[in-house]
């Protein structure tokens, strides 16, 4: 057979042959044979030609452009066979990743078209099979053949830095082309195909200070020696640009923040050479009396200075240290200085770096040199105290007069002037100690509680006797020891909730304990129920040794309906010397609860329960209602069983005549009220007794007008006089029960023409004596008026 390679028209772009044209080594290739010739001699001499026909099929790839956004489906390729003879008995079907979705073919001609826009950086080719079927047969002209589609790369993705902006140091004085940092810019096109993804970098902002590599994307200085003294920020911005830097291509741009870190390239230099300073002869050895500074540009340790005094006569009177905070050369004295023996003193300070860097050792020497001159000054010292500040100790609740320590000063001058001590009455400390005037010993004002207030800090102050104007003052601590003197207490926040679900042994919460007092008192805390309470059903409590304790359930399922709250006593013990023990009262609650992890949520109640109203609390509720209700229905039956009262009511007492609503009974109903009174008035206080409670009886001597029972004796009395007597003497008579009573008398006196006022004894004659002088008696007597002033009008009438 003899095979020929033919180029089968496959071209990229639009649809309907539009579009360019693919190069060579892009195109469907389609593999066509020839047909061979076999001869066969018939009988009659002739030769009879077989043709047997050979067919290609495409096998290779197609390509399509990404991002297509024509009008119509984007053309693909052709597949065909040489059995196709153009008449449409072939039938091409194509198969596999995005066929009859995104690839569709012509089933007649083989054409494949495109009908979505494609994303290479989502899919970069798509596997599919081809078949060629005669139409009529359905049988398989061709093997089933697999090629592919590769999606074609366009520039759609711009250059991006994903890591910036960046932040970069390098030290300053840097030679010309050192690097800084490095940035790489990521593009998300077709590496391989064209320029779409060849990254070429440029510096937009930085210049002329920084430069940056083009390919590799490295920053570097560009100008020598950048001094940090002079700018030490700068700001650098740098663009990637595809397509190789060309025109059209896409660009991205990130920040990079250089810092110019400090070298030593700068030498200490003391703002002037000569100094000048007084000291008066007073100072005390190894306290400051003086700074000098030397400054330095550099930052960090390489400022660093170190101080030093290089002549004799000055190092051998004072010394020189460095403030590492300020820098500054802080000098002291050595010995004491005397103004009667010298006067002056001139040191020679030296101040150096202490870090060098070899790279700038041809600026010179890292020092300078100032000269100070000292003077010395004679004065009249204030006392002086034995110690720079004193600390002292006292315990707390300690009584009032406790000494807590005492403080010296003496006079330094030759005279040695005696020193009183007294203290600074602006400070608050005054209000809890006092300081004895001529010893000097601090004592206590009050007890001192060290919960309150644990330190105290005082001034003393110190004076000369002779010159009470010369003060030299001390600082005085004074730390408040601690007695174990309070009690701990449960540190619980709020309520525990007990889960309703909870279970026999399991751990509702663990407490712990706080107390005032200070570490060494209340490290350690023991904790028990406390043993005179009976042993509590619900819950017991565990000491787990360790300061804390657990709260354990003691029986299965709780009911919030049941009993909501449950409040467990808990005491608590310190460890300290004497132990001290308080109890603390949790409250329980019981709540539904459901577990989302470790925490325990409670859920919402229903309305009753949010108002706070158990089960019990209602049962409590109806049990009172049903109690009340029985309460008025045995006073309504009793009401109704009971007799009306023998006075109609208060507007009726005119004389007390006993009224009957029933038939029988006799005299045992005139028991309800004693109508001897009414009567005989006089005979009434013979037998004027009670049925509960026999009163003392008195008796009245003095002559009497009208005597109606020998037993009983009157006093000559009106009727004003008679009723005050019996008032005192019902008011003051302890042996009556303590409920009011109504006590009518109807005496009028002794020696009256007409005896009694009662109508009993004369029911036919009316007295003819005004009684208007009643209304004047007061209120005792104002109904009595009223009523007889109402039967002189009956009588009248």
């Amino acid at each position: 057979d003899y095979f020929t390679v033919a180029s089968g028209g496959v071209r990229g772009g639009g649809g309907g042959g539009g579009g360019r044209t693919l190069p060579p080594w892009k195109t469907g290739i389609t593999l066509q044979t020839l047909p061979s010739k076999n001869q066969t001699k018939l009988a009659n001499g002739e030769t009879e030609v077989h043709h047997r026909p050979k067919r290609g099929w495409i096998w290779n790839q197609f390509f399509v452009l990404e991002e297509h956004m024509g009008p119509d489906a984007q053309y693909v390729g052709k597949l065909h066979s040489n059995s196709d003879k153009g008449d449409g008995s072939v039938r091409y079907i194509l198969s596999g990743e995005g066929a009859g979705t995104i690839f569709i073919i012509d089933e007649v001609t083989g054409d494949i078209h495109a009908t979505k826009s494609l994303d290479r950086e989502r899919k970069t080719h798509y596997v599919l099979h081809a078949q060629a079927l005669d139409r009529n047969t359905e049988e398989a002209l061709e093997p089933k053949s697999e090629f592919i589609i590769k999606v074609q790369d366009i520039n759609d993705n711009a250059p991006k830095f994903p890591d910036g902006p960046f932040v970069a140091t390098v030290p300053e004085m840097s030679e010309l082309g050192t690097s800084v940092l490095q940035v790489t810019a990521t593009d998300a096109d077709d590496p391989t195909y064209g320029n779409s993804a060849r990254i070429v970098y440029s510096i937009l902002q930085g210049q002329p200070y920084f430069s940056v590599d083009p390919k590799t994307g490295i920053i570097r200085t560009a100008l020598a020696n950048m001094d940090r003294e002079a700018r030490e920020h700068y700001t650098v911005v740098i663009q990637a640009k595809d397509m190789a830097g060309q025109v059209g291509g896409l660009s991205g741009s990130t920040t990079i923040n250089i810092t110019l870190t400090d070298v030593n390239d700068n030498p200490p230099k003391f703002p002037q050479k000569n100094y000048q300073l007084y000291v008066p002869e007073s100072a005390q050895v190894g306290k400051p009396v003086g700074k000098i500074k030397a400054n330095d540009e550099d930052l960090g340790i390489n400022a660093d200075i170190k101080y030093s005094i290089i002549n004799s006569e000055g190092a051998n009177m004072f010394s020189i240290s460095t403030d590492r905070d300020t820098r500054e050369g802080v000098i002291s004295l050595k010995k004491p200085l005397n103004y009667e023996r010298k006067k002056t003193y001139t040191l020679h300070i030296e101040g150096m770096n202490t870090h060098m860097d070899p790279r700038f050792s041809y600026i010179g020497s890292f020092k300078d040199t100032a000269t100070l001159k000292i003077s010395v000054g004679d004065v009249d010292e204030a006392p002086v105290f034995s110690m720079d500040y004193y600390i002292m100790d006292v315990y707390e609740n300690a009584p009032s007069g406790t000494e807590v320590g005492a403080v010296t000063a003496r006079d330094p001058d030759s005279r040695n002037s005696p020193v009183r001590y007294f203290m600074d009455s602006k400070e608050e400390g005054e209000r809890y100690f006092r300081i004895e005037e001529s010893s000097g010993v601090v004592r206590t004002t009050q007890p001192l509680d060290r919960e309150d207030i644990p330190w105290h800090n005082i001034t003393v102050m110190a004076s000369e006797v002779d010159n009470p104007s010369l003060l030299s003052h001390v600082p005085v601590t004074v730390q408040v020891l601690d007695v174990n003197d309070n009690p701990p207490e449960i540190a619980a926040d709020g309520e525990v909730i007990v889960c309703e679900s909870s279970r026999p042994g399991q751990v509702i919460q663990t407490v712990t304990a706080v107390d005032k007092d200070d570490f060494a008192n209340g490290q350690r805390f023991y904790f028990a129920l406390p043993s005179q309470l009976p042993v509590n059903p619900n819950f017991t409590l565990k000491d787990n040794e360790d300061s804390s304790a657990s709260i354990i359930a003691r029986r299965r399922r709780f009911n919030h309906l049941t009993q909501e709250l449950y409040e467990l006593p808990i005491v608590v013990w310190d460890g300290g010397e004497p132990s001290l023990s308080g109890t603390s009262t949790l409250t329980l609650r019981v709540c539904p609860c459901q577990r989302h992890g470790r925490i325990r949520i409670c859920q919402g109640e229903a309305f009753l329960s949010s108002a706070g109203l158990s089960t019990g609390a209602l049962i409590a509720i109806l049990l009172c209602i049903v109690i009340l209700l029985a309460i008025v229905v045995l006073f309504v039956t009793l009401r109704r069983s009971k007799k009306e009262p023998l006075i109609i009511s208060e507007e009726d007492i005119r004389e007390n005549v006993v009224t009957y609503d029933d038939e029988g009974g006799g005299e045992e109903d005139t028991e309800a009220f004693d109508i001897i009174a009414l009567r005989n008035p006089a005979a009434a206080e013979e037998l004027k007794f009670r049925r509960d409670i026999r009163p003392e009886v008195r008796q009245h001597c003095g002559p009497a007008r009208n005597r109606q029972s020998p037993s009983v004796e009157l006093d000559e009395v009106d009727v004003h006089e008679f009723i005050k007597q019996r008032l005192v003497e019902a008011d003051m008579d302890t042996s009556v029960p303590p409920y009011d009573s109504l006590q009518t008398y109807a005496y009028e006196g002794q020696g009256s023409p007409t005896g009694s006022i009662s109508p009993l004894d004369s029911p036919g004659a009316h007295s003819e004596q005004d009684y208007s002088f009643l209304e004047d008696w007061g209120p005792e007597l104002q109904k009595l008026a009223e009523l007889y002033g109402e039967a002189e009008s009956d009588v009248t009438t």
